[in-house]
């Protein structure tokens, strides 16, 4: 069985897994700037050497170098020279609604809607197993974890919904399906999670996480499937309605500089 990923490390675990078709600057960037934005990487945070993050990442050193020197250039890193230098995070939240509406408009809808498809086939089956599959002991754990973690704000809320998700399916057994949900969480977990910004969905959330905790008590693993089918479902649909809203807000000011006021007609 994969050994449990431990609270507040999941999240971090995904960020720094390798990247799938590694090779591309992008994919580091998008990848390391994801993580600041969703505060995973914190304010001041001390990034792995550029040859670690690397390794780490599973590509060139020259491509970690690239992808740092753009996120120096968009001030979400600085780097210190000497014994205690580095690359340190310069990001305490400014922006971050705009780098995630940025990258929400960029999407298409055919794009939102698949990654919901794929996420559910992943996450889904990684509850149905882990509710035949996982022990007392298991069960006991997650809900340590659960009770441990803080909701009270959106990245918070976020961080600890995605622990919970990758400890999930570590009880799958599935060292496939962990490593899946690694990679889906670490290229769009800052995406799929954006609806937590709103107090009453983190409710939510929460109470669908001790549903799915009892799924697995009770050993019903198409009712652990359903409750994560649904929610990844509607999270989905929130960011159809966001995206929606977002490119209403985009088009309202260019047409309101391009439109031309209609004369009035003087003729007599």
């Amino acid at each position: 069985m994969p050994q449990s990923i431990r609270a507040g490390s999941g999240t971090r675990a995904a960020i720094f897994a390798p990247l799938d078709g590694a090779g591309r600057a992008e994919l580091v960037l998008q990848r390391l700037t994801d993580a600041i934005v969703l505060g995973v990487l914190h304010d001041g945070e001390r990034l792995p050497s550029e040859a670690e993050l690397a390794r780490q990442l599973g590509v060139a050193t020259v491509t970690a170098r690239e992808a740092l020197e753009i996120l120096r250039r968009n001030k979400l890193v600085h780097t210190k020279r000497g014994r205690d230098g580095g690359s340190f995070v310069t990001f305490a939240g400014r922006g971050a609604n705009d780098l995630q509406d940025e990258r929400l408009l960029a999407w298409s809808r055919v794009q939102v809607r698949d990654l919901g498809v794929h996420y559910s086939a992943i996450a889904g089956l990684a509850a149905e197993l882990a509710a035949d599959r996982a022990s007392a002991a298991d069960i006991d754990n997650l809900e340590r974890i659960l009770d441990r973690s803080d909701a009270l704000t959106a990245d918070a809320a976020r961080r600890g919904h995605g622990t919970f998700r990758l400890e999930v399916a570590a009880l799958s057994q599935s060292a496939r399906l962990v490593r899946e949900e690694l990679r889906l969480q670490a290229e769009f977990g800052s995406l799929l999670w954006l609806s937590l910004s709103e107090p009453l969905r983190r409710e939510r959330c929460r109470a669908v996480q001790r549903e799915t905790v009892a799924a697995l008590v009770a050993e019903n693993g198409a009712r652990a499937r359903q409750l994560t089918v649904n929610q990844i479902t509607d999270s989905i649909e929130w960011l159809i309605e966001a995206k929606s809203i977002l490119e209403q807000e985009s088009v309202s000011p260019m047409q309101a500089r391009t439109t031309t006021p209609e004369r009035e007609d003087t003729r007599s």
